[in-house]
């Protein structure tokens, strides 16, 4: 009975021990196969972008959404209309949800650090969308346009439409002075200081010379910067600025604008000090985004030109980026030195732009298929 009981006891262990393997090697496969398809397959991605009141970051949030979706991703797509606890509300809920990535444009790229810890501790990676996240190690990437160079575009454009320079990059016929205003991008955004700082790598020559005369006095970003882009404070800083120095009949030549929305304010309230006439045209106003109003502008000689930056590639890159994450692996990036946040250098891919003028939109936004002839009228 021993023998029995014995046999018996070790054919149970030997059993046992078999679905014991084959436990661990059919769990040891499944972990094989999730780690080969990356573990996240129709995953939820959280994408968050800071308003619908611009058009660029429709277009933004609709790209990265449906070339996600097109992969096989689910996308909780939110904006926040440049409220900062709304975006941080939209990040709270998609980590509880369960999203296994963020891609973040920020509102203001310094308020979102305890949101993204929180990603960091469930092991959520984060991607900046265009906007750096700063003061944080919790962001993994960031997909964006050379922002210094936008602004060197900028304010070569302003350039180009004083004819102080030609399109080609030639010195142009005129020499000069010529009164010039400057505006930059929000406080809270990492790029409006690229864009500025970048702008006056390029003007501050001009400055020093005295070919450039900003007739206000007003020449430090923190004076001259537009908080949340808002074009309202655009328009009424530009009215400040025309009534306090040009009313004893100077007129203003130029302006530098980062962004077509401040742009549009601007010009308005030129249109209600008199520009935008035969005898007084507008002066050369500068913009960025090449949005469908602002084009339009360009077309009609308001605005004189834009800097296009194309939202296509830009989601093509950022989904890039996050698919090679999401199946466990690492993203394309073409610069590791630039783009510091405070706390770390974020890998980062940056992407080329354009200066639109009135001669080439045609080829540059008709062509390309970014607008239609219909859509610019």
């Amino acid at each position: 009975m021993r023998f029995g009981r014995l046999a018996t006891a070790v054919s149970a262990l030997a059993l046992a021990s078999v679905m014991t393997a084959c436990g661990s090697t059919q769990k040891t496969a499944d972990v094989q196969a999730t780690q080969s398809a990356g573990g996240n397959s129709g995953a939820l991605v959280g994408v968050t972008m800071p308003t619908k009141s611009s058009e660029r970051w429709i277009h933004d949030g609709d790209n990265v959404k449906a070339s996600l979706e097109k992969l096989g991703y689910k996308v909780d797509l939110q904006y926040a209309e440049n409220d900062i606890p709304t975006q941080v509300n939209q990040l709270e809920n998609q980590i509880t949800k369960g999203a296994k990535l963020l891609v973040i444009a920020s509102i203001d790229g310094t308020a979102l650090t305890t949101q993204l810890q929180e990603a960091a501790d469930k092991h959520i990676p984060v991607i900046a969308y265009d906007r750096l996240i700063r003061n944080t190690p919790n962001v993994d990437y960031y997909a964006t346009f050379d922002n210094f160079k936008v602004g060197v575009q900028q304010a070569t454009s302003l350039l180009v439409g004083l004819k102080l320079k030609n399109e080609d990059g030639s010195d142009g016929a005129a020499k000069g002075p010529f009164n010039v205003e400057l505006f930059a991008g929000s406080p809270d955004d990492n790029n409006a200081t690229f864009f500025f700082n970048g702008a006056m790598s390029v003007l501050q020559p001009y400055i020093d010379k005295g070919t450039l005369k900003v007739k206000s006095g007003q020449k430090d970003f923190k004076t001259v910067a537009i908080l949340r882009w808002d074009p309202a404070t655009a328009q009424k800083r530009m009215e400040d600025i025309l009534t306090k120095t040009y009313s004893g009949g100077d007129k203003v030549d130029g302006v530098l604008s980062p962004y077509d929305g401040l742009s549009i304010g601007i010009l308005s309230a030129l249109k209600s000090n008199g520009y935008g006439t035969s005898g007084q045209p507008y002066p050369i106003v500068t913009g960025q985004d090449g949005e469908l109003a602002s084009v339009k502008s360009i077309i009609a000689g308001e605005q004189f030109s834009t800097i296009y930056k194309d939202t296509r590639q830009l989601a093509d890159v950022t989904v890039k980026m996050a698919d090679a994450v999401l199946k466990g692996g690492k993203p394309e990036v073409n610069n590791t030195k630039d783009y510091d946040n405070g706390n770390k250098v974020v890998p980062s891919y940056l992407l080329d732009s354009v200066i639109v003028y009135k001669t080439n939109y045609q080829k540059i936004l008709v062509d390309s298929g970014y607008y239609t002839q219909s859509q610019l009228g």
